[in-house]
């Protein structure tokens, strides 16, 4: 009995051996299979946007080669020379002109408030979803003239695109006229300085431009003379391309280099400064923003002080304030026009893609632009009128056109 039970003991555990044994071989087909996607690392960080820089070229930024341009119109400084092969980089740009591959190539800049690649002047994450909607109540355009073209230039600018911005519009002049404001409702602004075409009036009438504008608080300055058509339009897409609050100083300069000038420190002493500028007979836009930082030099009568610093014009002195002194560069284009310019090469398929416009002077009546299909030459020697009629057909003095 004795070792029949010490058998079965041995027997009892040799089974439980075996029955763990096999538990042990069946327990990893029991458990649940894993879950398809399981955790997984996270992703890694998204990088950084780079900051944007205020203003300043980047390194290696390439240049457009341009061919004859001037500057420096009837009402907007003395006369620049004509260069020829002016070294221009374009930093913004508008509209079909892009569209359509009339623009030179462009350089890649680094600025606030610019558009993406082939956009100039620009920070390679800006959007213009990011601005704020622009309209034209958004601008201040100043037009500097004098009273012996007040019954010839202004006439004509009353026809035609000042019709169309009448109040973002004010006239810079040095004589009353009551008659033709009565007749035409312009905003015209009596500076009382002198008429002569000199530095000192010149800069007295941008003074004068500069704090009408401060006190309007628009987001937008824009000075031309009184031979430019200005095409809201594109001026509209242009500006709209910055934000107002960032340095912006829009124009394109009548030289292929900067002007050098003796910024007198003191009595018996100068120093040599070295700053680009925009050619005030071809236009040029500054942001509130900048404006706004000009105010040491440029406001209640110190713009003509700054300007007898330096002994240069008003467009000059705008440069030197912004470039010199404010250490913002300026942001050079070709969409304004000047009538030093030989205004014929202009493509006539890009001629509304412009900003502004001029016509030849007296020296050169026939350097207008190429636009047909509207008036004649003899009808129309600025060619503003065919240009008005193009952008506005339904305007009431335009030919109509017949169906074909």
């Amino acid at each position: 009995m004795h070792l029949s039970h010490v058998g079965v003991s041995k027997l009892c555990f040799l089974v439980s051996l075996a029955l763990c044994a096999l538990l042990l071989l069946l327990i990893p087909t029991l458990q649940a299979p894993p879950r398809q996607g399981g955790d997984r690392p996270p992703p890694p960080p998204r990088p950084k946007p780079q900051p944007r820089h205020a203003n300043k070229h980047a390194p290696g930024g390439s240049s457009v080669q341009l061919g004859p341009d001037g500057g420096g119109g009837d009402g907007g400084g003395a006369p620049h020379p004509n260069k020829t092969g002016q070294r221009v980089t374009l930093e913004t740009t508008v509209g079909r002109a892009a569209a359509a591959g009339r623009l030179d190539p462009l350089p890649l800049h680094q600025a606030p408030g610019a558009l993406p690649p082939p956009q100039r002047k620009f920070s390679s994450s800006g959007s213009r979803s990011s601005r704020d909607p622009l309209e034209l109540r958004d601008v201040f355009i100043a037009v500097k003239t004098t009273k012996k073209y007040h019954k010839t230039r202004l006439e004509l600018l009353s026809q035609t695109w000042v019709s169309r911005a009448k109040e973002q519009t004010f006239i810079f002049t040095d004589g009353e006229d009551k008659e033709l404001k009565k007749r035409t409702g312009l905003n015209l602004i009596n500076t009382n300085c002198s008429a002569a075409h000199t530095r000192q009036a010149l800069c007295c009438k941008m003074s004068v431009e500069y704090d009408k504008f401060i006190e309007s608080q628009k987001k937008w300055f824009c000075h031309v003379d009184d031979d430019n058509y200005v095409i809201l339009p594109s001026l509209l897409r242009l500006l709209s391309s910055y934000s107002h609050v960032q340095d912006v100083y829009l124009g394109r300069p009548s030289l292929d280099h900067p002007i050098e000038a003796a910024e007198r420190v003191k009595s018996d002493g100068s120093v040599s400064v070295k700053f680009w500028f925009a050619t005030g007979g071809a236009g040029f836009c500054i942001s509130r923003g900048l404006a706004l930082k000009m105010s040491p030099w440029a406001s209640l009568g110190n713009f003509i002080t700054t300007a007898e610093k330096i002994r240069l014009p008003d467009d000059c002195t705008i440069g030197y304030i912004i470039e010199a002194l404010l250490e913002v560069s300026m942001t050079h284009t070709h969409l304004f026009h000047s009538h030093l310019e030989n205004l014929t090469r202009l493509p006539s398929n890009s001629v509304l893609d412009q900003v502004t416009l001029s016509y030849g002077g007296f020296e050169n009546r026939r350097n207008v632009v190429s636009v047909g299909g509207v008036f004649s030459l003899a009808q129309d020697p600025s060619r503003f009128k065919s240009i008005h009629c193009l952008l506005y057909p339904e305007t009431e003095w335009c030919p109509k056109r017949t169906r074909p």
